[in-house]
C-alpha cells in the first residue's frame, strides 16, 4: 500500500473516532439533562442510542467487507483475463498459435501451406528439436577448423582457400549435461569479392539469423565491415561469443593487445567474458632435428564457456529463437493479408468509382457537389470496412464520406482535379462530349482518391496517422496525379463512362427517325430555336435528309428573309 493511502487511512481513522467522542460526550450531556425529569424516557434514549449505533457499525463492517471482496474478484478476473506465461517457452508456443491463426487467413493455398509447414518446424523445434549454433565469420578465418576440433574428427577442408563453403553444412555432437543436441552450422564467409561472393554472404547472414548461439569467428581485431553485421546480430536478440583464432601466430602481447581491442569494440551488446581466444589448428613447428611438431586444437576456452552459457541458458536460447522466428513468420503472414486485403479493397474501389461516375454523369449539375456523391461513398466505406475486419454501419460509412468529401473540397483537390480531368478528356474527345463527361470522370477520380484514403485509415486500425486525414488525401491526390496514372485512368474513363454517353447521345437522336414515314418525325416538345444552326439555309433539302424536320416544322420555304438572317447570325 502507498504511504499517501496510509496517511489518509489514518487521518481518516482519528476523524472517525474524534466524532464518536463528541457524540459520546453530547448523548451523556443529554442524558443527564432528561434523566433528572424523566428517568424512564433517558433510559429509552440511551438504550435507542445504543442500537443505532451497532446497526451503523454493523452496516461499516457489512460494505467494508464487500468492497474488499469486489475489489479482489476483480483483480482475480483480471489475472485470469491476462495470463502472463512463466517461461519463455510458453510464451513462444502462443506466438505460434497466434502466428497459425493469422496464416489460416491467406487465401494462397501455396503460400498458406508453406508457412504452415514453417510453423510446425518451430512448434518441433521448440519441444523437442536441436540446439542451434551457426558459426560466422569472414572467409578463411578458422570456421571450418574450428568445427573440426570441436568434433575430434576431420569434417571438412582446413586451411581452405577464401570461398570454399558454398552452403551451409551441419554437423552434430552432443555436450554433456545438455538433453538437446547440439547442430553445428558452418556458413560461407562473409566480405567476400564478387556476385558469387555476394549470393553467399546473403545465405551466411540467413542463416545467423536462424541461430541459438552464434560463434562469430575473427583472427584479428574487428574491422569496421566486420562491426556492423555482428552488432545488428546482437540487436536481434542473438546471443553471440566473439572466437579470436589463430591466437598461436600472436605473441602473447600482442594476443592480450588484440583481445582488449576485441572486448572494447563489442561493448555495450556482448559480455567481454563472450570474447575468448583460441587455436583451432596451429601451425606446425620446426624441430632442430629437421622434423615437424604439430601441437593439439587450444579450444577449451571456447568450449567451457559454450558449456556454461548452454547449460543456463540453453532452453531460453531455444525459446528466445523460436519467438524471434515466429514473429519474422508473423511478419510475413501479415504483409501477405495486407496485401491480400489491400487488392480486394482496391477492387471494391474500383467498382464504386464508375458507379459513382455513372451515378453523376446520368444526372449532372453545373458544378461538382461532393456531397452529391456520399451515398456512393459511404457504401464503398462500408465494404472496405468489412474487408479489414472493421463492422461499421452505413450512418458511420456517410459520416467518413462527409468528413473526407469536405476535407477534399477545403484542400481544393476537387477544383485541381476538374482542371486535370478536363485537360485529359479535351485532348481525347469532341467538345459535345466533353461537358457531360467531365462530372462523371471527375466523380470517379475523387472516389479514387476517397477510396484510397480509407484503405490506408483501415490499414492503420482505423486511425489517420499523425497528420491526421488532410495528409493521408494530399498523398493520395499526389499519387494519382502522376502522367502515367492519368493516361491509364483517362482511357479506362472514356471506355466506361464517355463511350456510353455518346451510344446514348446517338440512340437519342435516333429515336426521332421514323424509316415507315421515310423520315423523321418532328418532336414538338423540343426545344427547335436551339438548333437553328443544323438548319441548311442554302443548300436543297434533299443533300440533308437527316435535317428535314426542322424544316418541316418551320414550313416547307421560308416565309419571310429576316427568318434567314435570323439564323445566320446564330450560327457561331
Amino acid at each position: 500500500m502507498r504511504l499517501t493511502r496510509l496517511l489518509t487511512l489514518f487521518a481518516g481513522i482519528i476523524l472517525i473516532l474524534g466524532m464518536v467522542l463528541w457524540l459520546v460526550s453530547s448523548i451523556y450531556q443529554l442524558y443527564v439533562q432528561i434523566s433528572f425529569t424523566a428517568p424512564l424516557l433517558a433510559t429509552l434514549l440511551l438504550l435507542l442510542v445504543i442500537a443505532l449505533l451497532i446497526v451503523l457499525i454493523g452496516a461499516f463492517i457489512y460494505y467494508l467487507q464487500l468492497f474488499a471482496g469486489g475489489s479482489s474478484s476483480r483483480r482475480g478476473r483480471g489475472k485470469r483475463r491476462v495470463k502472463i506465461p512463466e517461461r519463455k517457452s510458453d510464451a513462444a508456443g502462443q506466438t505460434l498459435q497466434v502466428v497459425r491463426q493469422q496464416v489460416d487467413r491467406i487465401q494462397d493455398e501455396v503460400t498458406k501451406k508453406a508457412l504452415l509447414q514453417r510453423s510446425r518446424e518451430l512448434e518441433q523445434n521448440l519441444s523437442r528439436g536441436n540446439i542451434q549454433v551457426v558459426i560466422f565469420g569472414t572467409g578463411s578465418s578458422g570456421k571450418t577448423s574450428l568445427i573440426n576440433a570441436l568434433l575430434g574428427r576431420m569434417v571438412g577442408r582446413v586451411d581452405a582457400p577464401m570461398g570454399t563453403t558454398e552452403v551451409g553444412e551441419t554437423y552434430r555432437l552432443q555436450l554433456q549435461g545438455l538433453e538437446r543436441e547440439i547442430v553445428i552450422t558452418d556458413t560461407p564467409g562473409i566480405l567476400e569479392a564478387g556476385v558469387a561472393g555476394t549470393e553467399r554472404e546473403k545465405l551466411a547472414r540467413s542463416l545467423a539469423t536462424e541461430a541459438d548461439l552464434l560463434l562469430f569467428v575473427v583472427d584479428n581485431d574487428l574491422t569496421r565491415s566486420e562491426h556492423q553485421p555482428l552488432e545488428v546480430l546482437a540487436q536481434i536478440g542473438k546471443r553471440s561469443i566473439v572466437v579470436l583464432n589463430k591466437i598461436d601466430l600472436y605473441p602473447d602481447e600482442e594476443r592480450e593487445y588484440i583481445l582488449a581491442k576485441l572486448r572494447e569494440r563489442v561493448t555495450g551488446f556482448i559480455s567481454a567474458m563472450d570474447v575468448v581466444a583460441i587455436a583451432a589448428n596451429p601451425k606446425a613447428v620446426p624441430l632442430d632435428n629437421g622434423g615437424m611438431f604439430q601441437a593439439d586444437p587450444d579450444i577449451m576456452p571456447l568450449i567451457r564457456r559454450m558449456a556454461a552459457i548452454l547449460r543456463a541458458e540453453g532452453e531460453d536460447l531455444v525459446a528466445d529463437n523460436i519467438l524471434l522466428q515466429s514473429q519474422r513468420l508473423g511478419e510475413e503472414a501479415r504483409r501477405l493479408i495486407d496485401s491480400q486485403r489491400r487488392r480486394q479493397a482496391e477492387k471494391v474501389v474500383d467498382r464504386f468509382q464508375w458507379i459513382g461516375a455513372g451515378v453523376i454523369a446520368c444526372t449532372p449539375v453545373p458544378v461538382i457537389d461532393v456531397l452529391a456523391t456520399a451515398a456512393v461513398n459511404a457504401q464503398m466505406v462500408v465494404e472496405i470496412g468489412k474487408i479489414y475486419g472493421c463492422e461499421i454501419n452505413l450512418d458511420r460509412g456517410r459520416e467518413l464520406a462527409l468528413s473526407l468529401g469536405k476535407t477534399l473540397a477545403s484542400l481544393g483537390i476537387v477544383e485541381g482535379a476538374i482542371k486535370l480531368v478536363t485537360a485529359a478528356l479535351q485532348l481525347n474527345l469532341g467538345t459535345f462530349v466533353v461537358g457531360k463527361a467531365i462530372q462523371g470522370v471527375t466523380a470517379a477520380y475523387l472516389t479514387r482518391i476517397a477510396g484510397k484514403s480509407f484503405i490506408e485509415y483501415f490499414r492503420h486500425d482505423q486511425d489517420w496517422g499523425d497528420g491526421g486525414i488532410t495528409e493521408v488525401v494530399q498523398r493520395q491526390f499526389q499519387l494519382t496525379k502522376k502522367e502515367e496514372f492519368v493516361k491509364v485512368f483517362v482511357k479506362d474513363a472514356i471506355a466506361r463512362v464517355v463511350d456510353p454517353l455518346k451510344e446514348a447521345f446517338e440512340s437519342e437522336d435516333d429515336e426521332d427517325y421514323d424509316q415507315d414515314a421515310g423520315g423523321y418525325e418532328p418532336d414538338y416538345d423540343r426545344d427547335y430555336e436551339r438548333d437553328y444552326d443544323k438548319i441548311p439555309v442554302n443548300r436543297d433539302r434533299e443533300d440533308y435528309p437527316e435535317r428535314a424536320p426542322l424544316v418541316r416544322y418551320l414550313g416547307d420555304e421560308p416565309e419571310d428573309d429576316w427568318q434567314v438572317d435570323r439564323r445566320r447570325r446564330d450560327d457561331w
